[in-house]
């Protein structure tokens, strides 16, 4: 849990699915329907006319239908994780059901969460994320020929020396290429 809330986690694969093949995360689809209910209607049609097409489509998923008397019609959607997730289809048209399904195979079992960052790394790098600019966003450090003078007062405004300062000026200036201009 974070401080909002909600639950959240780094963006991860399923079992580093896609590395070899893709595995498909759904194992197990069971519809429990009555026979003669008047909510198993459209979970009734759906067994009549989709099923046997959502099996051919997904021959890694076995499908048991369990016709028995209940008051309302369900689908139990078991992964390989181990997660378990049961839908009520009370009342629910062929269309909404085979839409339902397919988002059950789709999923990959574990609970949609809030995503933290669309990138991660389990080996980050000690330099930082790359950038265009060679300061990375930051001022300027005051290193360079553009910044030597406050350098140089900083440097010699303690020394007791007469002439420390231009010493210092053509020192450093030399380094950087240029000549010390008299004043």
């Amino acid at each position: 849990m974070t401080g909002r809330g909600t639950s959240s986690r780094f963006l991860t694969s399923v079992l580093h699915n896609g590395l070899g093949r893709y595995v498909q995360q759904l194992q197990r689809l069971s519809l429990s329907l009555s026979r003669d209910a008047p909510s198993s209607r459209g979970a009734r049609e759906f067994v009549e006319r989709e099923v046997t097409d959502f099996a051919r489509r997904n021959p890694g998923v076995v499908v048991y239908v369990n016709p028995r008397p209940c008051a309302m019609p369900r689908i139990v959607a078991e992964y390989l994780n181990g997660a378990v997730r049961e839908e009520n289809v009370n009342s629910k048209s062929v269309e909404e059901i085979k839409s339902l399904v397919q988002k059950l195979a789709d999923q990959s079992g574990l609970d949609v969460i809030r995503i933290r960052k669309p990138f991660h790394t389990d080996n980050p790098s000690i330099q930082g994320q790359w950038t265009p600019s060679p300061t990375n966003g930051l001022p300027s450090t005051g290193c360079g020929p553009e910044n030597s003078g406050i350098l140089l007062q900083l440097r010699c405004k303690h020394s007791k020396e007469p002439g420390a300062l231009d010493r210092e000026r053509d020192r450093i200036g030399s380094s950087f290429g240029f000549q010390a201009q008299a004043e």
